[in-house]
């Protein structure tokens, strides 16, 4: 970051307000003010050599459903907006953030209450994708993937229940990271799904990404030491989640494995047999869904006329879930992420695309059936590591395609900074 924090933040501010641009559908709340400040207070450290590290003055955005001391989170939604009560503190998160430097100018727009990954918005609009405004931008962190890609900041922040931050990174060219669950507090981000919920990065680069997760988590950030593509055994996963493919991702996601084959130390075809497990849990009724409908379950019956339909409607699936049936779901995802785990001791690292088709226009989601046709699609690949509480990460694939897609690259639970070092490492390749 060449440019002062200041300088950059104003061409943020400047682009937030471009009327012309996507920036008041992206941002929903502009800290214009008190970004100044911060930004100011960071070029004042760097100059005196005195800097926090990496994310200090860096210009970032967090998504909707963070908390922020004496405002409601909205979450997306104008009913939680009226009915909700002022946050007594900042998100965890959030403090981590600010303790680290970054100047935070917006807060983001997001899908109501993060339920879809088309990242669709009828309260506050939805923004258009930077690589054609007629489609949508993925979800649910539709606007923070969109401020990173149109340059609103350096990184966003956004959370990933079943594929939320790797859906737009993938839709909007961009890279997207979702950590294992357990690597970054939750505290005062609105909920989901008490059990899958996780919060990353949407930035440019994985160097970014990788210094907001450590960030994030707690960690003092360092540089990423990728590894030799030639030590790091790949798994190129078979089976549905390559069947499906639509002419775009069809063609680009074999021209990105070609341009790796080489340089693998092994790059072995892989059936996940433990997605088995993970349809069976879906058959009982999931555990995201009926946490979601929990969460969701007064607001619906107090306010629902209020909420997204679209919404509305896949809360109102889980209303009749057993509580048997939940549990049996939560078994099975023990087994499961047991079984997905011994895959790891064979692969370094599971390949697969981030999401099967490109962007929808936004008029081929228009009506309630074909929002639930392309919702299915888009998240069908990525839900996965949520149930399995992997780590996960959407690259961008630029050769030649069309419309932007995304490689996605699978590490172990818990295997976070190697996961982002191998990224690194692919990154470089698919770039060279």
């Amino acid at each position: 970051m060449t440019a002062s924090s200041r300088d950059r933040l104003e061409q943020a501010l400047t682009k937030i307000a471009d009327p012309a641009g996507e920036g008041a559908r992206a941002c929903l709340t502009v800290y214009a003010d008190e970004a100044r400040k911060a930004a100011d207070a960071a070029d004042a450290r760097i100059k005196s050599g005195s800097a926090r590290g990496p994310l200090d003055g860096a210009v970032v955005t967090v998504k909707d459903l963070f908390d922020v001391k004496g405002e409601v989170t909205r979450a997306g939604s104008r009913v939680l907006a009226a009915r909700g009560k002022p946050a007594e503190a900042d998100a965890v998160i959030v403090q981590r953030l600010r303790e680290a430097g970054a100047v935070i100018v917006a807060k983001t727009n997001m899908t109501e209450f993060a339920y879809s990954g088309l990242g669709a918005n009828p309260h506050f609009g939805t923004p258009g994708n930077p690589a054609d405004r007629k489609r949508v931008p993925g979800g649910s962190s539709s606007g923070a993937a969109v401020a990173a890609a149109d340059g609103i900041g350096e990184i966003a922040i956004g959370t990933d229940t079943g594929g939320s931050t790797r859906i737009p990174a993938a839709f909007c060219g961009i890279t997207g990271f979702k950590p294992t669950v357990k690597r970054v507090p939750r505290a005062g981000a609105f909920p989901l799904s008490f059990t899958l919920d996780s919060i990353g990065p949407i930035a440019r680069s994985v160097a970014d990404c990788a210094n907001a997760d450590a960030v994030l988590a707690g960690e003092t950030p360092s540089p990423l030491t990728p590894p030799a593509l030639r030590d790091v055994r790949a798994g190129l996963v078979q089976g549905y989640p390559i069947e499906g493919l639509d002419d775009i991702v069809g063609k680009a996601y074999p021209l990105a494995l070609a341009k790796l084959a080489s340089s693998w130390k092994s790059g072995k075809d892989v059936t996940l047999k433990a997605l088995d497990i993970m349809h069976t849990a879906n058959e009982r009724g999931g555990v995201a869904p009926p946490e979601a409908y929990a969460v969701h379950r007064t607001l619906l019956a107090e306010a629902g006329e209020g909420v997204d339909p679209n919404v509305r409607m896949r809360l109102l699936r889980s209303e009749k879930v057993a509580a048997a049936d939940y549990i049996l779901a939560l078994r099975d995802r023990e087994r499961g992420i047991a079984e997905m785990d011994a895959v790891f001791d064979q692969f370094d690292v599971l390949v697969m695309p981030t999401v099967q088709i490109v962007a929808p226009t936004m008029e081929e989601i228009s009506t309630p059936e074909s929002f639930n046709k392309r919702n299915v699609q888009a998240l069908m690949n990525t839900v996965i590591w949520n149930f399995f509480d992997t780590c996960a990460i959407s690259l961008p694939i630029r050769l030649g395609n069309a419309l932007p897609c995304g490689l996605m690259l699978v590490g172990r639970h818990g295997d976070d900074r190697k996961l982002l070092a191998i990224a690194a490492a692919v990154e470089k390749q698919l770039g060279a």
